[in-house]
Parts: C-alpha cells; sequence; structure tokens
C-alpha cells in the first residue's frame, strides 16, 4: 500500500522487475538534495564557433536549444584546440571590445533566454601579460585586470552581464601557494571595481583545488565554485568536504552522433549522481569549425557548412532537452536519486512548489523497468521519449508521449533498452520546428576573397585562424608569441577550404611590413591545424623580405623543397602564386615562375592557407583559391 503524501510531499516508487522487485524511492521527507544550476555549452577552447557567425539568415534563428548557461572564451591570439580567439587587449594599452565573434554570440543566446547565465574563461594570454616569462602569472595583477577588463568591457560595450570567470590555474602543475595568490588577487580585484556579484570558478582543471582549499581559508573565501573538467561523473572526498557547489565546468567532447547523445544522457543524470556535480557544461556547444581539425563534430549540434547553409541538429540537442525544458536553475535535486541495479540511472528535481520532473535514462540496461509512481497531489505527469536505434540509425528523440494518468497515486511505466524519458508535472514542453536545412556541399572548388566587405566581426569569412588572430583586411596583428595553453606553430597560419583539396592554385597579394625577418606564405595540401598546427605538412611557398624564397614540405621549414632569390623586400606589395597537381608543384611570384618541378610525395591532400614568416605585421588581399 502506498504512504500517504503529505502537501509537500513526493514519494515514488520504482520497481526493477525480473525475478524479484527492487524498489527505487523519490522522497522528500528526507530533506531536498543540493541546488541545480542548469546545463550549458561551451564556446571556445578554442574557436569551436568559428564558423557559425557566417551563417546567413534565417538559418541561424529558428528556435533555441533551451540551454542555461553559456561559457565563453576570453580571446587570448593563441591556439586553444581548433584555433585562436583575439584578444580584447592584443597589447598593453590597447582596449578593443568588438573583437572575435563570442560577444555576438552571447547576445544572440540573450535574445533566446534572457536569463541565461554568461561565464568567461582564459585558455590563453597575449604575449604582454606574461612579462617576457612563458607563464601568465608571473605578475598575477597584471592577469586579474587583464580579466577583469573583459568582464567591465562586456557590460559597457555590450550590456552582457558575467556571472562567473573562470580561475586562473591554466592547467598548470601549481602550487598550494599559486592558487592562493591567483585566485586571491582576481577576487581583490573583482572587489575592488564593484564586481563583488561575479563569482570564481575553479580550478578549470582537475579536484587537487579542493586539498588547498581546505588548508588555506583565503583561498576557500575567493573561490564560489569548484569547476572540474572531465571528471567521469566522479569526484573526490576533499571536494565534498569544502561543501562548495560542484560543477563539471568542461565535459562531453564525444562525436555527437547517437552514441554521442547516449553519453551525453548518461554524463547529465550521473554527474550528480556520483559526483554531486550540480551543473555540467558541454565542450563543445555546437560543432562550427571544418569537421578535420582536432575533435571534429564533438559539439552538442553541428554548422559547419556557412557556405551552403547545412547544418544538423543532432541527438544531443534533443537530450538535452529532456533536463533543461523542464528543470530550471534554481530547483533542487531531490536526495532519493541514483542508479538503478541493473543498469541507468534517475534523477528527480522539485521546484519546490509543487512541480515534479524525473529524468531517466537506460543505456545499456540490459532489462525492462517497471515504475510505479505514487503521489496523492499528482494526476497526470507529462512523458517525453528519446529511444536510440544504433544498429539501423532511425532513433527516436524527444518524442511527446499521452500523458500518464495516475490513478489513486500509482501508475506503471515499462521501459526498454537504450531509452531516455522525462516524466514531469511542467506542461510548457515543446519540440522546437525548422525547415528542411539546406542540402550539405563541399567547399566551393573555386573561392576568391578581396576583404573589401566588413564581414560581421574582424575574421574574414570561412577563414580560420590557427596561429595568430588575422583581421578581415587580413592584416597579421600580433608581434609577439602569446602565451598558449596548446601548442602554437612559430608562423602565424590561417587555413580555409576543404580537406580533400589535392590539385589546386592558390594565389594572393602580401605585403611584408617587418624587414628582418620578414616573411609571409601561400600554401596547399596543409595537412594539420589545430593543437597540432606545429606539425603541419604541406606545400608552404614563403617569401621573405631579405630577397629570397623558401618552398617548404613543413611548416617548421625543415623540409626544403626549393630555394633561391626573389628580390623581395618589406613595405612591396607582391602576387604569389603556388600550384599543386599530382606529385609536383611550382610557384609564381607576380605572373613570373620562380620556381618549379618541386617534387611533393605527401601530404595527397589537405586545406589552402595564408599566414607569415613569424609574429609579424603583414597584410594579405585579393585571396584565391581554384581546385581542377
Amino acid at each position: 500500500m502506498a504512504p500517504r503524501c503529505l502537501p509537500s510531499l513526493l514519494v515514488f516508487y520504482l520497481c526493477f522487475c525480473r525475478n524479484r522487485a527492487d524498489f527505487y524511492v523519490f522522497d522528500d521527507k528526507i530533506g531536498l538534495g543540493r541546488r541545480f544550476d542548469g546545463i550549458g555549452g561551451l564556446s571556445g577552447g578554442g574557436a569551436t564557433t568559428r564558423l557559425l557567425v557566417n551563417y546567413a539568415e534565417p538559418y541561424r534563428t529558428y528556435f533555441g536549444a533551451s540551454l542555461h548557461i553559456l561559457k565563453v572564451e576570453i580571446g587570448g591570439d593563441a591556439q586553444t584546440t581548433d584555433g585562436t580567439e583575439a584578444s580584447h587587449m592584443h597589447y598593453e594599452g590597447d582596449e578593443n571590445y568588438f573583437r572575435g565573434y563570442e560577444w555576438w554570440l552571447m547576445k544572440e543566446a540573450k535574445k533566446r533566454n534572457p536569463d541565461i547565465t554568461f561565464i568567461g574563461l582564459p585558455w590563453a594570454f597575449p604575449g604582454w601579460i606574461g612579462g617576457g616569462e612563458s607563464t601568465p602569472y608571473h605578475y598575477p595583477s597584471i592577469t586579474a585586470s587583464y580579466v577583469v577588463s573583459w568582464i567591465i568591457g562586456a557590460k559597457q560595450f555590450h550590456d552582457l552581464d558575467i556571472s562567473y570567470v573562470g580561475s586562473l590555474s591554466f592547467d598548470f602543475n601549481l602550487l598550494i601557494c599559486s592558487y592562493k595568490l591567483n585566485n586571491q588577487i582576481l577576487r581583490e580585484t573583482l572587489d575592488r571595481v564593484g564586481l563583488t556579484d561575479v563569482g570564481i570558478i575553479a580550478a578549470d582543471g582537475n579536484w587537487d583545488i579542493s586539498t588547498a582549499m581546505m588548508l588555506d581559508p583565503s583561498l576557500y573565501g575567493a573561490v564560489e565554485i569548484i569547476g572540474v573538467h572531465y571528471p567521469g561523473t566522479k569526484t573526490v572526498q576533499e571536494a565534498l568536504w569544502t561543501q562548495k557547489t560542484l560543477w563539471s565546468s568542461e565535459d562531453y567532447s564525444t562525436f555527437n552522433d547517437d552514441v554521442g547523445g547516449g553519453c551525453w544522457a548518461r554524463i547529465l543524470n550521473q554527474n550528480y549522481i556520483n559526483g554531486r556535480m550540480t551543473s555540467t557544461i558541454s565542450w563543445n556547444l555546437v560543432a562550427s569549425y571544418y569537421q578535420d581539425l582536432s575533435f571534429g563534430r564533438d559539439g552538442l549540434m553541428t554548422a559547419e557548412q556557412p557556405w551552403s547553409g547545412n547544418y544538423v541538429v543532432e541527438s544531443p540537442i534533443w537530450i538535452t532537452a529532456h533536463t533543461t525544458q523542464f528543470a530550471q536553475p534554481g530547483w533542487r535535486y531531490l536526495q532519493t536519486v541514483g542508479n538503478f541495479t541493473h543498469g541507468g540511472s534517475y534523477v528527480a528535481l522539485t521546484d519546490g512548489k509543487g512541480n515534479l520532473t524525473v529524468i531517466i535514462e537506460t543505456m545499456v540496461i540490459p532489462r525492462s523497468l517497471r515504475m510505479h509512481p505514487s503521489c496523492a497531489e499528482i494526476t497526470e505527469l507529462q512523458m517525453w521519449y528519446s529511444k536510440f536505434d544504433y544498429a539501423n540509425s532511425k532513433s527516436t528523440l524527444f518524442k511527446k508521449l499521452p500523458p500518464i494518468k495516475v490513478t489513486e497515486g500509482f501508475f506503471t511505466l515499462s521501459i526498454g533498452v537504450d531509452e531516455v524519458y522525462t516524466l514531469t508535472s511542467v506542461t510548457t514542453g515543446q519540440k522546437g520546428t525548422y525547415p528542411d536545412p539546406p542540402s550539405s556541399t563541399p567547399f566551393p572548388k573555386s573561392y576568391y576573397d578581396d576583404f573589401d566587405e566588413s564581414p560581421s566581426f574582424d575574421e574574414a569569412p570561412y577563414f580560420a585562424d590557427q596561429t595568430g588572430p588575422h583581421v578581415f583586411t587580413l592584416r597579421q596583428i600580433i608581434t609577439q608569441q602569446p602565451i598558449a595553453w596548446a601548442t602554437d606553430s612559430d608562423h602565424t597560419i590561417s587555413i580555409i577550404g576543404d580537406y580533400s583539396w589535392a590539385n589546386l592554385t592558390v594565389s594572393c597579394d602580401v605585403l611584408i611590413e617587418t624587414a628582418n625577418p620578414g616573411g609571409a606564405f601561400v600554401a596547399a595540401r596543409v595537412s594539420r591545424g589545430g593543437e597540432s598546427v606545429r606539425k603541419a605538412m604541406g606545400v608552404f611557398f614563403f617569401v621573405m623580405a631579405n630577397g629570397t624564397y623558401k618552398v617548404t614540405n613543413d611548416i617548421g621549414g625543415k623540409r626544403v623543397l626549393a630555394e633561391g632569390l626573389s628580390g623581395t623586400k618589406a613595405g612591396v606589395w607582391y602576387t604569389l602564386s603556388l600550384t599543386v597537381k599530382g606529385q609536383f608543384a611550382f610557384g609564381m611570384l607576380n605572373g613570373r615562375v620562380l620556381w618549379k618541378d618541386a617534387v611533393v610525395l605527401n601530404p595527397k591532400n589537405g586545406w589552402a592557407a595564408i599566414g607569415t614568416h613569424s609574429f609579424e605585421f603583414g597584410q594579405f588581399d585579393n585571396f584565391k583559391a581554384v581546385v581542377e
């Protein structure tokens, strides 16, 4: 017989049926669990939303993804996984709060959810921050002021309120004193300019800061949330002892097919069940970068073809909706949540006003689950359903089923393998609709850009900076190597096109601005970008300000295919043209063949690219790529 439900009491029984019944109880009479802080997506770490801004309307505005949190990279001019994002301060004294696309993205997110929470985190820093050192923490007051200036600029120029900032751990092996120094100075800097409501999330890495916080009261007071990356749904005892809010501040990073959707379903439930983490943020928000870069299609959805308008709303979007449409930040978890005996998990949340949401996932559960909820005050529950069909690729995603009638406090529900259910008293859920997107098409085989038309932000359409930022006039604009989290190349480079390109001609006008050792290049068949850009192979045609040229098979210039005199110098525009066909390549300078018959055995294909010989000023114009 079901227990009697008090007006504020929620009691549910779950029956797992094999040869015997195992009961699982949802009950608030023993008190509530932790506050639910929301589900989010991450743009950055790095350049993961690069191509999204180049999509034309109306493709960008059909409906939102019901996310509660948007975390963005505070650009640092350096490679941070799939590209570079421009800093708001390239140099000391330089301030520009309109660089990059994160401002645009946050404003678009705010249009769709005025209550969205914004977080900023620096993955890299301009070189001047370190004062000649390879760490941004040699002068922590300068670093803290740099981060805080970004928060102030977000409000002053874009009316964006940043709620949290990631701590300055930078994923280094920091000593306890370094944790204390960096976060305490950041807290003091925030407070001094009146940003007392901006919280610090630390250390955006592993759980080690938990021990440091227990040993140091000032560090404990500075950090509001302990945030970790990829915790595997588990926490550590030291983090629980702090009694601080715990977040998985970067998670998922999985190919976004249905297998990835199932992985995301497990993470969203089990991060709380196993680790008491009350927020989970997906890296990344939307896979809007060239797929052959690092971690291609590791977003909640895919939008990597702005030239065609094609995009794909992948299964992780709908799995997210199972939670985010039916529970909001400020709701509380019930304490009676957990893992099923034979696999799968369940969580329950309440707003404290009589609403209840239960999310069940049965990824790889081998048998059926029967559910017997009981509560005298609830007579009906809305039901939303997803079923992964990995074998036939015919999954059902976020489908509204008829409501379940609760009769005298009971109902029965049979649950199968690889399913997700949301049972809720919330009646506002909806599956957004959108017209079929345009068909997928490869990057145009003939592409030209004179850079005369100002784009919607400062990077030329479709160009993806891999080392060093380039503004829309295609000018390389930094002269000091940044402090990078990932591995930068010693040469700035921006890629474009289709990774399958093999036989093509790449041409561009270049202006070398640095006399010595200044230089610029065009390239074809570039094999690597992202955090592997330093190891990129291809055909790189350099001209130098000292009157020489060099053709190399690698971006580092160690495998020389041809070299000689070019007569080039700084301050003069030149037209470079590189043709690669089969196993041979030749290059032209101002329409005259400068070298020919260079043998190119590998790579067989890759992107086109332009760049500079070092971190130096340089200009580019009239870029053209033609594929045979």
